[in-house]
C-alpha cells in the first residue's frame, strides 16, 4: 500500500522498493543507521540519505493517509465510542486526544532546556487524536517537552482552525486537558466525582483509553522512536514520528493489527494539571509537524 501511494520518480540508484524497506527496517527495528547499513550492505551515508529521502516522501501523502472522517461517516465513529463506553450517551463521540513524549537528544543551550519535559528528560511532543478503532485522525508533532498538554492543543491547527470535531460532536480528554465548547468541544472527567458523575467517568475512561491503547501499538510497532531517545536532528524528529503515525494507519487500514506491548518508554502525557497556559477542509485533518 505504501509503495502505491509514495511518488516513485527515480532513474539510477538502488530501486525505490528497496529503498522503501531499508527505511521500514530502521524504524521498526529502532536499529542504527550502522546496523541497518550492514544489514542491506550499504555505505552507512547512503542509509542516513535514503532513509531521510523516503520520510520526505511520505511527508506528501500525510493528509490522504491521516485525515477527519467524513459527514457520513460521522455516525459509524460515534457508535464506535458507545461501545466502548457502554453507554449511548457517547455516541456524539467523535474521538479520543492526548499527548504522549518521544525522547530526543536535545539540541544545545539555549534551546536544550526547553525541551526538558516534568518527567525529566528530553522529548517532543505527539498530540494525537483517534477514532475507537485506534486510527490516528489528526496528529500535531513537534512542540518541545516542556510545554503543557493544554497550550499544545491551543497551538494545533485543528484547535485554533475550529477543523474537527463538527456540531453536535465532542471529543473525549483526560483531565489535563480543559472543558471546553468552542472552538473545539472536548469533554473531561469530573474532579471529584459521587454517584452519576462517578458512572460517567467510568464510562468516559473506557471510551478515552482507545488513544492509550493506540500510542501503545504505536510504540511497540515502531521501535525507533520509542526504544532509546532519537538520534536525529530535533528538526527532523516530528516528520520521523509522524511517518510512524502515517504507517500505523496503512496497517490498520490492512488489518495488520497488533497488540500492545506493557509500558517501556515514556509513557502518554496524562497530567492532571489543566494549568494556565494553557478549504471546508472537514475531510481533510488539521495534522502537521512543527519546528521548533
Amino acid at each position: 500500500m505504501l509503495l502505491q501511494m509514495l511518488p516513485r520518480e527515480k532513474s539510477h540508484g538502488w530501486s525505490h522498493d528497496v529503498e522503501v524497506l531499508v527505511t521500514l527496517y530502521w524504524l521498526a527495528c529502532g536499529a542504527s543507521y550502522r546496523v541497518t547499513a550492514d544489514k542491506f550492505a550499504m555505505p552507512l551515508a547512503t542509509v542516513c540519505r535514503i532513509a531521510h529521502k523516503i520520510i520526505e516522501e511520505m511527508m506528501t501523502i500525510l493528509h490522504r493517509v491521516i485525515h477527519f472522517p467524513k459527514a457520513e461517516q460521522m455516525e459509524e465513529v460515534g457508535a464506535g465510542f458507545a461501545h466502548l463506553a457502554g453507554h449511548d450517551g457517547f455516541r456524539s463521540a467523535a474521538g479520543a486526544i492526548d499527548g504522549c513524549h518521544v525522547r530526543i537528544l536535545p539540541p544545545a543551550e539555549p534551546q536544550k532546556k526547553s525541551y526538558m519535559n516534568r518527567k525529566l528528560f528530553h522529548s517532543v511532543i505527539l498530540q494525537g487524536i483517534c477514532d475507537a478503532k485506534g486510527t490516528f485522525l489528526d496528529v500535531y508533532i513537534g512542540q518541545p517537552g516542556s510545554v503543557h498538554g493544554a497550550l499544545v492543543l491551543r497551538r494545533s491547527p485543528m484547535y485554533h482552525q475550529a477543523l474537527y470535531p463538527p456540531a453536535g460532536y465532542f471529543l473525549l480528554g483526560d483531565g489535563g486537558y480543559p472543558c471546553l465548547q468552542c472552538p473545539v468541544a472536548i469533554m473531561t472527567p469530573y474532579r471529584q466525582p459521587v454517584a452519576i458523575e462517578a458512572r460517567y467517568d467510568r464510562n468516559h475512561a473506557r471510551a478515552r483509553n482507545t488513544i492509550e491503547r493506540t500510542f501503545g501499538v504505536l510504540k511497540t510497532r515502531w521501535r525507533s522512536i520509542f526504544l532509546r531517545a532519537l538520534e536525529i536532528r530535533p528538526r527532523f524528529a516530528p516528520k520521523m514520528v509522524g511517518a510512524c503515525c502515517i504507517l500505523h494507519n496503512i496497517c490498520m487500514a490492512a488489518g495488520d493489527i497488533l497488540e500492545e506491548e506493557e509500558e517501556e518508554g515514556p509513557a502518554p502525557d496524562d497530567e492532571d494539571d489543566p494549568g494556565s497556559t494553557v478549504t471546508d477542509e472537514r475531510d481533510l485533518s488539521g495534522n502537521g509537524v512543527c519546528f521548533s
